[in-house]
């Protein structure tokens, strides 16, 4: 089976351990395009080559970059001429014109196609992207939504064909591994028995952008009224960034709430190691709910305890493995921040069934997978 992939999100290096997951499918050969570097709000985001065995990846070059609905790859269809795809998958929403004129090139090979969507809130386009997805949901032959509610959009729309509820990507519990104590990490110093010290809670927050609707002023604002030694490191830059370190300054915290840059991928585990919780605050907007929350299942495969709102997919992700708080309610997120500060037996056995349950539902060799058997479906095995 031939499988000619496109996506842009390939280009994260942690990414791309599904990719070799997927290429260790019996009698699948993958072949995988993406951009030599991708642009958003964050800035520029380079290709990655972190994790590249088993499968090929082209680098294609790419026009619009960072226009989400409007990018596209004017080389792909000589790609999949070449290659001759069984299935091509393309890795964008339907609403973009690449993933338009990708099912386009698809069909003049005969390959079959899958789309992947991730839009839980029912949104409505202006032409041409109205048209743009009309015309893919009429004629691709498979979908993959990234969570429940994305599936039931679809339907809304009246995409008719199979689809299946499958995260975009896993974590790699090798590379997402728990830190046995901070010296282990590398991050503290050890001291003898006979000089024993207590090392502040940490506390931490992950996130590529920081706006509004990702609710770190809620989680300042909640830190602002505990007691004893902690500290909050905020990853993350953004429009919102000079407002919450201006409310940081208000709160009288800004000694210990730290802000980050985003780092790279590869980085992130040692992130984590830090950390005796993470925080995902967010809050529904009319435009947008959290889709997946991806810092999650980052943090608990390195078995750190995980809070999270109850906005969009967080609970169905953490499930029975962290907390859940209702978003906006700052004091319901220090209730469980207390919690888990003052009972470390209870932060390690939440963390404990964080990483059981991504070992469970969430690694990129699962992904990879229940992507494989998508293919065969789509090709009637």
């Amino acid at each position: 089976m031939r499988v000619v992939m496109v996506s842009k999100a390939c280009v994260v290096g942690q990414y791309q351990t599904k990719l070799e997951e997927l290429a260790k499918q019996p009698s699948l050969e993958l072949t995988v395009v993406v951009p030599p570097f991708w642009r958003d709000e964050r800035g520029v985001v380079p290709l990655e080559r972190a994790h590249t065995n088993g499968y090929t990846l082209l680098v294609a070059p790419i026009r619009f970059n960072g226009q989400f609905h409007l990018h596209y790859y004017p080389t792909f269809a000589k790609i999949l001429g070449r290659v001759q795809p069984h299935v091509v998958h393309i890795d964008e929403e339907p609403y973009n014109l690449a993933t338009f004129l990708a099912l386009r090139a698809a069909r003049r090979v005969s390959a079959r196609t899958v789309f992947f969507t991730w839009q839980n809130i029912r949104r409505r386009y202006p032409p041409p992207f109205s048209w743009i997805e009309a015309n893919v949901l009429n004629h691709a032959d498979y979908a993959i939504a990234g969570n429940a509610d994305a599936e039931r959009v679809l339907r809304a729309k009246n995409y008719r064909g199979p689809a299946r509820v499958i995260p975009q990507f896993g974590v790699d519990p090798t590379q997402f591994i728990p830190a046995e104590t901070p010296s282990r990490a590398g991050l503290l110093p050890t001291h003898p028995s006979n000089h024993p010290t207590t090392q502040p809670f940490r506390i931490g927050y992950a996130g590529g952008r920081l706006v509004e609707e990702k609710g770190v002023d809620i989680l300042l604002r909640a830190a602002a009224g505990l007691t004893g030694d902690w500290e909050l490191r905020v990853l993350g830059t953004g429009p919102d960034l000079a407002r919450l370190r201006s409310l940081a300054r208000a709160l009288r915290i800004d000694a210990r709430a730290h802000f980050d840059a985003t780092r790279p991928s590869v980085e992130m585990p040692a992130f984590y190691a830090q950390l005796d919780a993470l925080v995902l605050p967010s809050r529904t907007r009319p435009n947008w709910k959290e889709q997946f929350g991806r810092v999650l299942i980052e943090a608990m495969a390195c078995q750190v305890a995980v809070i999270g709102s109850d906005c969009g997919e967080i609970p169905n992700v953490i499930g029975d493995a962290g907390l859940i708080f209702p978003e906006g309610d700052a004091d319901a997120l220090r209730a469980h921040l207390v919690a888990l500060r003052d009972n470390p037996a209870y932060r390690a056995e939440l963390g404990q069934r964080g990483r059981g349950r991504v070992l469970a539902h969430f690694t990129q060799a699962r992904i990879a997978e229940e992507t494989f058997q998508v293919y065969t479906r789509i090709l009637g095995g």
